[in-house]
């Protein structure tokens, strides 16, 4: 992987850890709230980091900081699809 890959995946995953951050403990973000604040440009080009943000919450989901739901569930890496959101790992 090139260093400018895994730069790209520290933002990504800083970014979701930010933005947890600043909301409530219970609180949820979408995946595309972590490609916008990344995303340098001010057009839909954040779409193109999609992917590389959903792969950075599932490294995130190993390290046992986030979850990815979906209808307010937990989902796993083969269940998740459709509209998926993030928030902090811990008991609900």
């Amino acid at each position: 992987m090139a260093n400018t890959d895994r730069q790209l995946d520290r933002r990504l995953e800083q970014a979701i850890v930010d933005l947890l951050e600043r909301r409530a403990a219970t609180a949820s973000i979408c995946p595309s709230d972590a490609a916008r604040a990344v995303y340098e440009g001010d057009d839909d080009g954040w779409r193109t980091l999609m992917d590389p943000v959903r792969r950075a919450a599932w490294r995130l989901v190993a390290a046992g900081e986030v979850e990815v739901t979906r209808a307010g569930r937990p989902v796993t890496e083969p269940e998740a699809h459709g509209p998926l959101r993030i928030r902090r790992a811990g008991p609900r």
